[in-house]
C-alpha cells in the first residue's frame, strides 16, 4: 500500500513539472486579385494580418492571466503568407518571424494537416493549457488556407473528421479551447469534445475581424457555444 501511494505521488509530481503550454493556430489570408473579383459583401481578407494581429492581441491575454514567462507556441500556415507576400510585394513571413522574436513565442510554421498534426502531436502530455484558432472555418472544418491556392476554396484544412487523430493526452484535463473562426460551434465543437474529452468553444455564426485593427478580440455574430 505504501509502495502504491509513493508510485502515485511521484506521478503528480512528475505531472506538476510538465511546463504548461499555449497553442495559437494561424490561418493565412486569400488573395487580393481574387476576392476583388466578388461581390464587396463576400470579400475577405482586405487586411493580410486579420489572423496574426488577433494572435498577438491573444498573446498578450495570455501573458496578463497566465505570467510573463507563459510558454506560447504559435502555428503559422506559411504558404499563404508567401502567396499574399508575392502578390503584395511584402516580406510577410520575415515581419511574422520578427513578431514571434520579439514576443519570445515558439513558431511553428506549416504547410499541410500533416505537418500541422505532426506539430501538435509533439507536445507534451497534458502540456496544453489554451488552444486558439484564428482563420477561416465552416461548421466542419479548420481551413488552414483560403483563396490563396484556389479562389473561395482551400487547399489545407483540419477536417472534424481529422480531429481523432490528435493525442488527447497533449491536453490539460482543463484545457480552454477556442475557435475563433466561422460556425465551428455548429458542429466542430461537438465533435471536438466527444473525441477529446475537453469543449472547444466555438460560434454558431459568422465571426468578424474588423474589431482587430482596432486592437479588440474578433466579433461573433452568432452564439459562443462550447
Amino acid at each position: 500500500m505504501k509502495q502504491a501511494r509513493g508510485i502515485i505521488f511521484v506521478f503528480f509530481v512528475l505531472a506538476s513539472l510538465v511546463a504548461a503550454e499555449h497553442v495559437i493556430v494561424a490561418g493565412g489570408p486569400s488573395l487580393r486579385r481574387w476576392e476583388d473579383l466578388r461581390v464587396p459583401e463576400d470579400q475577405h481578407d482586405r487586411w493580410w494580418a486579420n489572423f496574426i494581429r488577433a494572435s498577438t492581441l491573444r498573446m498578450i491575454e495570455i501573458r496578463r492571466a497566465y505570467g510573463r514567462e507563459a510558454e506560447i507556441v504559435w502555428f503559422v500556415h506559411r504558404n499563404s503568407y508567401v502567396a499574399r507576400g508575392r502578390e503584395d510585394d511584402k516580406p510577410y513571413t520575415d515581419w511574422i518571424q520578427m513578431q514571434a522574436d520579439r514576443r519570445n513565442v515558439k513558431l511553428i510554421w506549416f504547410n499541410t494537416s500533416e505537418e500541422f498534426l505532426n506539430g501538435l502531436n509533439d507536445r507534451p502530455n497534458g502540456s496544453i493549457k489554451t488552444f486558439d484558432f484564428f482563420g477561416h472555418s465552416n461548421k466542419y472544418a479548420f481551413m488552414f488556407d483560403y483563396g490563396s491556392d484556389i479562389m473561395a476554396a482551400s487547399t489545407s484544412w483540419l477536417h472534424e473528421r481529422d480531429i481523432p487523430r490528435i493525442r488527447s493526452s497533449i491536453f490539460d484535463r482543463n484545457a480552454y479551447c477556442k475557435s475563433w473562426g466561422c460556425h465551428t460551434g455548429e458542429s466542430m465543437s461537438q465533435v471536438w469534445r466527444r473525441h477529446l474529452g475537453i469543449p472547444l468553444e466555438g460560434n454558431t455564426g459568422a465571426t468578424t475581424y474588423v474589431p482587430v485593427g482596432q486592437g479588440d478580440m474578433p466579433l461573433g455574430r452568432g452564439r459562443w457555444v462550447r
